[in-house]
């Protein structure tokens, strides 16, 4: 325990020192410049400081002041020596954060009593600040072992809907960074852009629930087939429905939004404008974009130029405007994620 001596008598510097030498555990710290004590404070966190209020340059009230500034997170116990006539003093220091006090002349047992009782105060701040960290840390271990435990959940889920569906795995991967991409060219925060990165996988989860002669169909499909086909985002949305998992509902809001058009003509509600969440309003510009750019049985891989003039003629239509600028403001980044992770083998 750091306790700090300020009092310009070297006299009573002397006789506090000597007294703290019965107090366990105590290194004192004894200076006689206020000016000088509060610089050293400000590179060391005192225990305890005693201080006398009749100093020149700067008294104790001051000293009291600029000392609790110094540390407004966690302010340092003080016990102020005064005369027994300074009653207002006392009263003052009271207000600005003194916990005790100490009157001259001091005695020694009334000294030992409060400078003890403060300490094993400080003592035991300082063992439930570090029990709660302990605490802290074990309770974020398990939130990121939760965490990682459902991640591999939504990432085996994404995977089983794309056994079941003609597109690849690098499909789900670039489109899951386009849209933590444009989520990051929103301005979302990073907490949201890495939510966006893990749940835009399961954009399409609900095509498991499609029939095989509608989903693997190597044609056009034709109205009812088309209107069967429809219902994989509410059927996403079930399977994804009512979970407390931050996670999972962000992804429950992308698999029944991803296929809205901003001037409402989408399915499955036909929303329009701001009444479609906005992570699906992102995935829809990222999905989009990398179908268009992916080589499908039905159809050879556009150009990314040729894409970006796409998102730029559905502006406003198919797409949310602000997300195709924000898109488009990330070209280089957007071709960058492109080449890094191509297919490997045709679709």
């Amino acid at each position: 325990m750091k306790v700090l001596l300020v009092d310009d008598d070297q006299m009573n510097l002397s006789l506090f020192s000597h007294m703290l030498k019965k107090v366990p555990d105590v290194k004192a710290v004894a200076m006689s410049e206020p000016l000088q004590a509060l610089a050293w404070c400000g590179a060391n966190r005192p225990d305890l400081v005693l201080v006398d209020y009749m100093m020149p340059v700067m008294d104790g009230l001051q000293f009291l002041a600029a000392l609790q500034a110094a540390f407004p997170a966690d302010p340092v116990a003080v016990i102020m020596i005064t005369a027994a006539s300074d009653r207002e003093v006392r009263h003052r220091a009271l207000q600005m954060g003194a916990n005790d006090f100490l009157t001259k002349p001091v005695d020694n047992i009334e000294f030992q009593a409060r400078v003890g009782n403060l300490l094993a105060l400080r003592s035991a701040q300082r063992e439930l600040k570090e029990r709660a960290e302990t605490l802290e840390e074990a309770v974020a271990q398990a939130t990121r072992t939760i965490a990682a435990g459902e991640l591999e959940a939504i990432h085996r889920l994404s995977r089983m809907a794309e056994y079941r569906d003609p597109e690849t795995g690098s499909h789900l991967l670039r489109m899951a960074c386009y849209a933590r991409l444009l989520a990051a060219s929103l301005g979302l925060d990073l907490r949201e852009q890495e939510l966006i990165y893990a749940a835009a996988p399961m954009h399409d989860i609900g095509k498991i629930g499609i029939p095989d002669h509608i989903l693997l169909k190597p044609g056009p499909l034709d109205g009812a087939e088309m209107a069967v086909m429809r219902t994989h985002s509410q059927i996403g949305a079930t399977i994804l429905h009512s979970s407390a998992s931050p996670l999972l509902r962000a992804a429950e809001l992308i698999a029944l939004h991803h296929h809205e058009r901003y001037d409402g003509s989408g399915y499955p509600f036909g929303l329009a404008g701001r009444n479609i969440a906005l992570y699906g309003r992102i995935v829809a510009v990222a999905d989009v974009f990398d179908a268009l750019t992916s080589e499908r049985p039905y159809k050879p891989a556009w150009d990314c130029e040729r894409a970006f003039s796409y998102l730029q003629e559905g502006a406003g239509s198919h797409f949310d405007p602000a997300c195709v600028e924000a898109f488009l403001r990330q070209r280089e980044a957007v071709l960058a994620i492109h080449d890094m992770y191509r297919d490997s083998l045709p679709c």
